[in-house]
């Protein structure tokens, strides 16, 4: 496994386990960006600011896992894909939610500089009940 893929697969499940930036800094430039086109995740900017969301997530979904699908690096663009659907139950109304995303990570040397996420979070807000 090349130092990239390493990287990304780790920093993964840091950030999907709920460990927050302290789980995760160690993969990702201090400055690393985020974006997503979701509506939760419109006004994070920072890589930080999202692992320590995903960490939070686990408040209000307590049971919260994934399930990986796919794991790509393209070295040409220095970057790594992971697909993967996430699951869990949300504590106050017991509904359950299964959604499917995309994160791209970009890299600097070893280092996350930015990552995108794709996931469409309209349809995970409705099986939530929250749409």
């Amino acid at each position: 496994m090349n130092a990239i893929t390493s990287v990304a697969m780790r920093f993964f499940e840091e950030c999907e386990t709920g460990k927050g930036w302290e789980g995760c800094k160690q993969y990702c430039r201090p400055d690393a960006t985020f974006v997503a086109q979701a509506e939760p995740l419109a006004e994070i900017r920072s890589l930080q600011q999202y692992t320590d969301w995903m960490k939070g997530s686990f408040a209000f979904i307590p049971d919260g896992q994934y399930e990986l699908k796919a794991f790509a690096t393209d070295e040409d663009r220095n970057s790594v894909c992971a697909y993967a659907v996430y699951s869990g139950t949300y504590s106050a109304t017991g509904q359950s939610m299964k959604s499917d995303y995309v994160y791209v990570m970009e890299f600097d040397g070893d280092k996350i500089r930015h990552m995108t996420k794709i996931w469409n979070a309209g349809i995970a807000m409705k099986q939530l009940g929250w749409a």
